[in-house]
């Protein structure tokens, strides 16, 4: 594969249309992905992510800004030549072509002869475990086999960064969490930049080393996935990663982990902090029980979420509507950002 290379984007903006009213989908971000790093870029529709990634890929064109890859500015570069690959979320295989000439096809386009693109595609073929299906068309073969042609495809031209567009979105679950296993092992295997679009929480916790929380075009934060978790820098970042219940205290807001909020019954005595609530849901989800309960002391629909262990449940039970108290450990809560 190609050598590494850190990728940086500089007050990167894209704007669709012309004029100060033109909406803004990239609105000037600055990140540093390192070499050999899987970045997720995540959060909800409309928040910029597929914007970046396109423009990384040269889909897109910038509106403002510099891509900067191992020190060259590809910002202006046709996708051909910028060092990326890009999977696309449909794949977008050839369903004519068998897998072979699939992988093959982009080489084809650079004049490569037949038998050395094929013997190259055949040898990516074997590395996604799928030499013995080359003859096979994308129709004759299942959702994950198709993923991994589409895999081989890109990884064919050698790029430096590997550019992914939801691609276990049309997974069913049971093979969308086998898919994630394979792709964190194909690059770290590679040693290849993984740079991956999702709007699921779960999938960038099981995949990268960074993530990256975007919002309204900007970047809300970046970091490691368990300092993103476990210290959201702001009520977006709590509330949109999950598991994390947002309470406002004077004039500041907190968070609070739903596994590290408790629930007592009303009129118990409780250490700490309490808010009155009322049951509204109870989910068993195997392992542990989610209830869910509104407060009046919050704004809104003040919902809380507590995550009880299935043995702690059983010993005290919840039922709808019930009256309860919610608390807390002061040592458990973290400041949010204003």
């Amino acid at each position: 594969m190609a050598s590494q290379a850190d990728l940086e984007l500089h007050k990167l903006v894209k704007r669709y249309g012309e004029g100060p009213a033109a909406p803004v989908a990239v609105d000037g971000i600055d990140l540093r992905i390192a070499a050999g790093h899987y970045c997720c870029l995540l959060g909800p529709s409309g928040c910029g992510k597929t914007s970046t990634l396109r423009m990384i890929a040269g889909h897109e064109e910038a509106s403002e800004g510099d891509i900067v890859l191992g020190g060259r500015n590809i910002t202006h570069l046709p996708a051909s030549a910028r060092g990326t690959s890009m999977m696309f979320q449909s794949y977008a295989l050839f369903p004519h072509l068998s897998a072979l000439d699939n992988v093959a096809f982009s080489l084809k386009m650079r004049g490569m002869d037949k038998a050395a693109r094929h013997a190259k595609a055949q040898d990516l073929l074997q590395r996604v475990s799928l030499g013995h299906l080359a003859a096979r068309k994308p129709t004759e073969m299942s959702g994950g086999q198709q993923q991994r042609v589409a895999l081989a495809r890109a990884l064919i031209t050698e790029p430096r960064v590997l550019l992914l567009d939801e691609p276990l979105s049309a997974l069913d679950p049971f093979l969308r969490i086998k898919m994630r296993a394979e792709l964190k092992a194909w690059q770290k295997s590679l040693g290849m930049t993984f740079i991956h679009v999702t709007h699921s929480q779960e999938e960038a916790m099981a995949l990268a080393d960074q993530i990256v929380v975007m919002n309204a075009g900007r970047i809300e934060q970046e970091g490691p996935p368990r300092a993103i978790f476990n210290a959201p820098r702001t009520e977006f970042v709590a509330r949109f990663i999950g598991g994390h219940n947002v309470i406002p205290l004077s004039a500041a807001k907190v968070a609070v982990r739903t596994d590290k909020t408790r629930l007592a019954k009303a009129g118990q005595p409780v250490p700490g902090s309490a808010l009155g609530a009322t049951v509204t849901n109870v989910e068993y989800q195997g392992t542990y029980v989610l209830v869910t309960l509104a407060s009046t002391a919050l704004p809104g629909e003040g919902e809380l979420n507590v995550v009880l262990g299935e043995a702690e449940f059983a010993a005290t039970p919840w039922q709808e509507g019930e009256a309860a108290q919610v608390h807390w450990a002061d040592a458990d809560l973290h400041a949010l950002a204003a």
